[in-house]
């Protein structure tokens, strides 16, 4: 059975599970659709995509979760991973962060951004006027990255382990079509596009990836070491550069945050 195959047996099964807590409620999931993705010749991440006139951005992000559940193309980090960290949010959220991999807490709880720079990440998101239920938020990688036996802490990511795991985060994109992405670190925009710069000189520009405008901003992990106005200050304009162009209101409140004096 091919990876896809089983992650279509368990979206099967996810969809039993629900309407037998639920009762029956619609998923918007056929029987035929799923034999379809399950039977495909050469079956890849693609064939999710193609049935997006049968499977609701919900549905198939769902079946996309579950590939990467089965997911071992780093035997060292599925060895290592508690469980994998898919991304969470609204499946039709205009608005996209990208981080670079799960962390401790992450990588226990299965979700991404829950510890401490995960919460600065939800004031942000709350600073601009909305909850992290309106935007989605994901990382390049879906394993925490290994760590020697004893050690304390996170590590970066490498690059051939993003490399391998960058097509998820790609369908992932396809599926929501957000309107903007924001690369929360250097490691996510290199993951993303492969830059090699600074943050201090990417931030505040303009990128794309996609064809979706792309902008680079400081982790908050960053923010959690470096707790200076001037610095948050850095991180909301590039988040005012965000609500101008989804055409959020922003009041003069908003606008005078972090600035020295205020």
């Amino acid at each position: 059975m091919s990876s896809l195959q089983a992650a279509t047996a368990l979206l099967e099964q996810s969809l039993r599970t629900r309407r037998a807590l639920l009762g029956r409620t619609r998923t918007g999931v056929t029987r035929e659709s799923l034999a379809r993705l399950s039977q495909a010749p050469n079956a890849g991440l693609s064939q999710i995509s193609n049935l997006k006139s049968e499977m609701p951005s919900s549905a198939r992000l769902l079946a996309l979760n579950e590939a990467v559940r089965a997911c071992r193309k780093c035997e060292h980090l599925a060895a290592f991973r508690t469980q994998t960290v898919f991304g969470i949010g609204n499946p039709n959220a205009d608005l996209m962060f990208v981080g670079e991999a799960p962390g401790f807490d992450e990588d226990k709880q299965g979700e991404p951004f829950v510890g401490r720079a995960g919460e600065l990440l939800t004031k942000i998101i709350t600073a601009m006027g909305l909850t992290r239920d309106d935007v989605y938020i994901a990382n390049v990688l879906n394993c925490r990255p290994d760590m020697p036996k004893g050690s304390t802490g996170n590590r970066p990511p490498e690059a051939l382990e993003m490399q391998r795991c960058l097509p998820y985060l790609r369908e992932q994109i396809a599926i929501i079509q957000p309107r903007i992405l924001v690369a929360l670190g250097k490691t996510a925009m290199t993951g993303l596009t492969g830059a090699d710069e600074s943050m201090s000189s990417m931030r505040g520009r303009w990128f794309s990836f996609e064809n979706i405008p792309l902008l680079p901003t400081y982790h908050p992990s960053y923010l959690l070491r470096n707790d200076s106005l001037s610095e948050k200050r850095k991180v909301w304009e590039d988040m005012l550069l965000v609500m101008e162009k989804l055409g959020l209101p922003i009041s003069e409140k908003q606008r005078g945050f972090f600035r020295s004096g205020s």
